[in-house]
Parts: structure tokens; sequence; C-alpha cells
């Protein structure tokens, strides 16, 4: 199907509901993420190296003691904005308290959004992302990158409101400290 024919099919404005329905709907695994202003985003489905660096994080963070109803794997987060609510599903999310049930969760509980860059997601993950996250009020933002050392970016709120990156590592150095060094 051509982008022009999806296009004539797209609704004027894509909600929450619309994101939730594109999501179930692909049997490709691609995810459906939009900004608060409205803008709509494909991601590819993660390749084997991306479902890697994922897990070995989850379960870095439940061997330390995180709950597992704390901890999620691809959960929608609403991304409050000046013009609207957008829809973001970060690689990995650690949460203060386990959030209620549902598809499109308050950013207001987050602690920890991971995002692991995958080829061509640069630019969403180093500027957009960071960005909307930040407005959003969540206190710790850590960025995966994909070279030879799967360098870990580790930001968080700063007073002014904008990320600060406090540390940067190799992921395994990081998968050698405990995750309260990071999210105190």
């Amino acid at each position: 199907m051509s982008a022009e024919a999806v296009g004539m099919h797209m609704p004027a404005v894509v909600t929450l509901a619309d994101l939730a329905a594109m999501n179930a709907a692909d049997s490709n695994g691609h995810r459906y993420e939009t900004s608060p202003e409205g803008v709509l985003s494909v991601m590819p489905p993660p390749d084997s190296e991306h479902a890697t660096i994922a897990s070995r994080l989850f379960a870095w963070l439940i061997i330390a003691g995180w709950p597992p109803e704390q901890v999620f794997q691809v959960a929608g987060v609403r991304i409050p904005g000046p013009n609207g609510v957008g829809g973001r599903i970060p690689d990995l999310s650690v949460w203060r308290t386990p959030p209620p049930r549902g598809v499109w969760l308050s950013a207001a509980g987050l602690l920890l959004v991971v995002e692991i860059v995958s080829p061509g997601s640069e630019a969403m993950d180093e500027v957009i992302k960071r960005r909307e996250y930040a407005a959003a009020g969540i206190a710790h933002y850590w960025v995966i990158n994909r070279d030879a050392a799967l360098t870990a970016g580790l930001n968080r709120l700063g007073p002014d409101g904008e990320y600060e990156e406090y540390a940067k590592m190799p992921l395994a150095w990081l998968l050698q400290t405990a995750p309260s060094d990071h999210l105190g």
C-alpha cells in the first residue's frame, strides 16, 4: 500500500485510542507513537540486539530488587504538551509505584525511561524524546547507543527542567553497579 493510500484513510487528528488500535493491528511489530503536537512516528520492529539490551537492563533491575510491577518493557506513556497529549513507548520504564492498568499510562509516576537507539532513531531519541520526557517531568532518562561499547548516557532532570548528563559508560560497566546508585 502506498503512503498516499494510507494517508487518505488517516484521521485528521491521531488520538491515543487510534495509536492503540494501530499498535494492536500491526502484525509486523511496528510501534506507532505521536508527539504532543500530533506528529505521528512509526518505529520499525526491534532487532535481536535491541531486544537483548532491553532484556539485560530488565533483568538487572529485577535482580536488584525492583518489583516486576514497576519495571516495564514497551509500555505506553501519555506525554502532555502545550498543544495536546502524545503517546510514546519507551523501550524500558521504571515506575515509583505500580501504575494503574491501562494502555497509555500517566508520566506522573515515572522514575526512569530508557531508549535504545536504533539505526535511524538517533535524532528522535537524542533530541525529540529527550525534550518531551523532560517537559513531562520524568526524573531520569537513559539513552543506550548501539556503538561497539553500547554506551549508556545517563541523564537526570535538573532544576531548570532540562536533562543533565551525569554519566556516560559502557553498558557492561553500568550493569556492574547497583541501580540505586543512579536512581537516587
